[in-house]
C-alpha cells in the first residue's frame, strides 16, 4: 500500500480531514438515501483524479459505510498499485467474459473483487487492457454489475477516464447517481472544465460538484490548519519551558526569602509607608474621635454624670494623642 493513501495511514493530518469535509458534503446531498454510485473523472490526465478517488473511499469505509471501489479507467488504471493488490483480474474480465489467460471468466462476482487492508473497503481492478473500453462500459453487463453490487454495499465509487481524452467516463455519467470532477489549481484551464460540465449534461449526467486539487499552501498554514496537527512543535516548547523555570523559580524564591526577613519588613512599615496610608489613618482616628463624642452626648443625655464624660474624654484624647505619635 502506498503514501498515497493518506486517509489512512495519516487519519489525523489535515488533508485526510479535507476528505472528511467532502464525504459529509456528499452524505448531505444523500438525505433520501438514494446516491449509492459515484464517479470521479477529471478533464486531463495527472489532475489527481485516482489520489482522490482513492482517498475518498477510505474516508467512506472509516465511517463503517460497506464501500466497493471500481477502477473503470480500463485504459491506465492504476488504483491497484495504490492499494497494493493484483491487476487481475478485474473489471475488463467480468464484462468481457474472458479470463486471465483468454479462458472463459467466472460468473462469480467474488472472483473479481478484492479485499484491501482498510476495513469495510473492496476493490475491482482494471483488469487486462482490452481492445474495447467504451463498448465494454456501454454493454448491459455493466449495468447489470452496479445493480448486483448496489445490494451487497453501501457505496459504489468509480474512478473514471478523464473526460478531454475518451467517451467512457461520458457513458458512465448516465449509470451513476452523481459525477465528481477532479481539477488542478494552475493546471485545469477554465475552458476545458467547462466543457467537461457541458458535455457531462449533455448525456443526462448529474454532477455533485468539483474538487480543486493541487492547491499550493506554506508549512506554517498547514500546521494552523487543523487541530489535530503535529505537536512537535507543543513538545519543544513545553520542553524549552520545563528547562528555563527552575532557574527562574529559584531566583523568586531567594528574592522573597529576602524580602520576607523580620529586619526588612520592620523598615519597609517604618520607612516607606505611603502618604494615603498615614492620611487615612488620621481620619480613622478622627472618626473614631467623632463617633465618641456623638455617643456621650447620647450617654449624658441619659444621665451620665460631667465629671465622668470629662474623665471619658481625657482617656481618648490621651489615646489619640498615643496614635498620632506612633504615626509620626
Amino acid at each position: 500500500m502506498k503514501k498515497e493513501l493518506i486517509a489512512h495511514q495519516e487519519p489525523k493530518s489535515p488533508i485526510s480531514e479535507i476528505f472528511r469535509t467532502l464525504r459529509t458534503n456528499i452524505q448531505f446531498m444523500n438525505t433520501k438515501n438514494k446516491l449509492k454510485t459515484i464517479l470521479v473523472t477529471s478533464t486531463l490526465p495527472g489532475e489527481g483524479k485516482s489520489w482522490v478517488t482513492s482517498n475518498l473511499a477510505v474516508t467512506f469505509a472509516q465511517a463503517g459505510k460497506k464501500v466497493v471501489l471500481i477502477d473503470a479507467d480500463m485504459r491506465k488504471g492504476r488504483q491497484y498499485t495504490i492499494f497494493g493488490v493484483s491487476p487481475i483480474p478485474g473489471l475488463s474480465n467480468y464484462l468481457s467474459g474472458i479470463g486471465v489467460k483468454n479462458e472463459e471468466a467466472s460468473d462469480d462476482l467474488a472472483d473479481y473483487i478484492q479485499e484491501t487492508d482498510v476495513d469495510n473497503l473492496y476493490i475491482m481492478t482494471a483488469g487486462n487492457i482490452p481492445p474495447n473500453p467504451s463498448e465494454l462500459l456501454i454493454s448491459p453487463q455493466m449495468v447489470n454489475l452496479l445493480d448486483e453490487l448496489k445490494e451487497l454495499c453501501d457505496i459504489i465509487i468509480i474512478d473514471g477516464t478523464p473526460n478531454e481524452l475518451v467517451t467512457d467516463s461520458l457513458i458512465l455519467t448516465r449509470l451513476v447517481d452523481s459525477t465528481i470532477i477532479v481539477t488542478a489549481s494552475k493546471q485545469t484551464k477554465k475552458d476545458n472544465l467547462k466543457r467537461v460540465i457541458a458535455n457531462i449534461q449533455n448525456v443526462g449526467g448529474k454532477i455533485a460538484g468539483v474538487v480543486l486539487n493541487k492547491v499550493p499552501i506554506s508549512a506554517k498554514k498547514y500546521e494552523q490548519s487543523y487541530y489535530y496537527g503535529s505537536t512537535s512543535m507543543m513538545d519543544t516548547r513545553n520542553h524549552t519551558a520545563n528547562r528555563k523555570r527552575p532557574q527562574s523559580k529559584q531566583i523568586k524564591v531567594e528574592e522573597m526569602k529576602r524580602r520576607v526577613r523580620p529586619e526588612n519588613v520592620q523598615n519597609v512599615r517604618e520607612k516607606q509607608m505611603p502618604r494615603q496610608e498615614h492620611n487615612r489613618a488620621e481620619n480613622n482616628n478622627i472618626s473614631k474621635e467623632h463617633n465618641m463624642q456623638r455617643k456621650l452626648k447620647v450617654e449624658n443625655s441619659e444621665g451620665v454624670s460631667l465629671e465622668k464624660t470629662n474623665d471619658i474624654l481625657k482617656q481618648i484624647n490621651d489615646y489619640l494623642d498615643k496614635e498620632k505619635k506612633d504615626l509620626n
